[in-house]
């Protein structure tokens, strides 16, 4: 199988003028950089504001003092080491500390940090917790990146949870399908596995992150045909990024080239408040704004994307934002407020929900339960819990 190769080092890349190098140098310092060579070639290297170059390149603003690392406290989602269980029908496997590409914006950037462990090698404990809770139908293999893991160690995961009855989806979030497109559609025992196991009662969904129709290219396509061919759904999710996909325009053309490419536009989410994002923030205004310009230049198919925030108390969809005011519902709660509608006054420079005045009487804080806690600490430092 040929794969592209790997660059881990800022200084291998001769296309960035070495005074920027040396710059950039402090940020991987802090925070892990990783690409390859085929997503390296769809930099226009000419244009300093291009925006694949600005999802995977270390930016300064990364060092600003902004947000903090667990902006959704996920810590508290913890039900045993590597599990989170924060929706009744859904949990998460962390299966992979590790990334293809490294996206400035992501908001598990603390994973980026060598010494932060969320993913665990042993599964068992998560799989075990899955198995004895028959609410949960559906689980997520993510991370950092589910399909960095080799197709052997995938089949070990898959094939346990498809011995459990109750858990009729799997899904797999994953960069690659327009990162490393031929690590799906060259890896025939992966298409075999998706195969065998996807099926008309019980399907695979593959979560791409594409945030820009130009990932969208001949390779990414044969990729897309490829998981279809072998019975996989493809949906997709990306942020609204300031700088990389913030005009209505190329927001617009994403919609299409994904419809066209049979993958369902799924989620556009509000960039969560994460320490180092802070050159890829709008406000919710101007986000609301660009999404539905786009909707307007794309058919139904494009139109069937949801604006949301992924937020500690659930994901609360953005109907509206208009004459300063923000009309939202819980789409996923964590308290079982499905369908909760609010009006809240949304100032201009509100970024996060947290920032419109009067939220509070809407959500609790997450109640941190002994258990949870002690696991995320396992495998989490303890500063990486705390609030900042």
């Amino acid at each position: 199988m040929v794969m592209p190769k790997y660059v881990t080092d800022i200084n291998k890349i001769e296309a960035i003028p070495e005074i920027e190098r040396e710059k950039l140098k402090k940020i991987t310092e802090k925070y892990v950089f990783r690409v390859n060579d085929y997503y390296l070639s769809l930099i226009d290297w000419n244009n300093p504001n291009d925006p694949i170059r600005k999802l995977v390149i270390p930016n300064e603003g990364e060092l600003a003092e902004y947000g903090r690392w667990d902006a959704s406290d996920e810590a508290t989602n913890y039900v045993v080491p590597g599990c989170q269980h924060k929706y009744g029908t859904t949990a998460l496997l962390i299966v992979s500390e590790v990334c293809g590409a490294y996206c400035r914006y992501c908001f598990r950037k603390r994973l980026f940090r060598n010494e932060i462990k969320e993913a665990m090698n042993d599964v068992n404990p998560g799989i075990e917790y899955i198995a004895e809770n028959p609410e949960i139908n559906n689980v997520l293999l993510t991370g950092g990146d589910s399909l960095i893991l080799a197709t052997k160690k995938l089949r070990l995961i898959i094939e346990r949870l498809r011995a459990i009855d109750h858990v009729k989806i799997i899904r797999l979030g994953s960069k690659m399908p327009v990162f490393n497109p031929m690590r799906i559609y060259e890896d025939q025992e992966f298409l075999n596995l998706i195969r065998e196991y996807s099926t008309p009662e019980k399907r695979i969904y593959i979560m791409a992150h594409i945030n820009h129709p130009r990932e969208i290219t001949e390779e990414a396509k044969k990729g897309f045909q490829a998981l279809h061919d072998a019975g996989a759904i493809v949906v997709n999710q990306t942020p609204v990024l300031k700088g990389i996909n913030d005009d209505p325009v190329v927001l617009g053309e994403l919609l299409d080239r994904l419809s066209w490419a049979g993958v369902t536009p799924y989620y556009f989410f509000i960039n969560r408040p994460v320490a180092g994002n802070n050159d890829f923030v709008l406000t919710l205004e101007e986000a609301y704004h660009i999404v539905e310009q786009a909707k307007a230049r794309t058919s139904g198919l494009g139109k069937r994307v949801r604006l949301s925030m992924s937020h500690t108390s659930g994901k609360i969809e953005i109907l509206a934002i208009e004459d300063g005011k923000a009309y939202l519902k819980y789409h996923q709660s964590r308290d079982k407020e499905y369908g909760k509608f609010m009006v809240l006054d949304c100032p201009k420079d509100a970024a996060w929900f947290d920032d419109l005045p009067g939220n509070e009487k809407y959500w609790k804080a997450p109640v941190k339960k002994e258990e949870a806690i002690q696991s995320a600490n396992e495998i989490m430092s303890e500063k990486e819990l705390v609030r900042s």
